[in-house]
């Protein structure tokens, strides 16, 4: 009978990688507020020595696979203004994926591009602090208050 080897060392190098990625993340979070291009030359080789880390683990060597996109890794640190998550985009298409659970989603593409507008339209408005439904009724000349359209509202934002 085949011996098994044991998960121990996999799990410490799993552990040790993971913790130098949090490391980093939390490092380059710090960074984004106070952004020198010295600290971002730094942040930029500890992320190469991170993923430049050999296993002998198949699959711990998805380091590669992230080296090779380290451009799309990295992006961060050339625009410190760009999130370092997606929760916002998440939350923004959460009631569309909710809505097409409920209803089976649309039956056209017309359908499928007046619901995304819609969505988009009372995303921004909630954003922008605006009342959805007062500003569609006023864009159909529904008596009521008047609001500006929605490009004259973001540049003022």
């Amino acid at each position: 009978m085949p011996s098994i080897a044991s998960p121990k060392p996999q799990r410490r190098a799993k552990a040790l990688i993971q913790s130098r990625i949090w490391w980093l993340y939390n490092d380059i979070k710090a960074w984004c507020l106070d952004p020198t291009p010295r600290r971002a030359r730094e942040l930029a080789r500890r992320f190469d020595r991170i993923v430049g880390m050999k296993t002998r683990f198949v699959t711990l060597d998805l380091l590669a696979r992230i080296r090779t996109d380290r451009q799309s890794f990295l992006k961060i640190l050339q625009r410190p203004d760009i999130p370092l998550y997606t929760n916002g985009s998440e939350n923004d298409i959460r009631s569309v994926v909710t809505r097409r659970k409920i209803s089976g989603g649309t039956h056209s593409d017309q359908g499928r591009a007046a619901r995304d507008t819609m969505l988009s339209m009372m995303k921004t408005c909630n954003e922008l602090g605006v009342s959805f439904w007062d500003y569609l009724g006023d864009r159909l000349g529904i008596p009521g208050s008047k609001i500006l359209p929605l490009p004259v509202l973001l540049a003022a934002h």
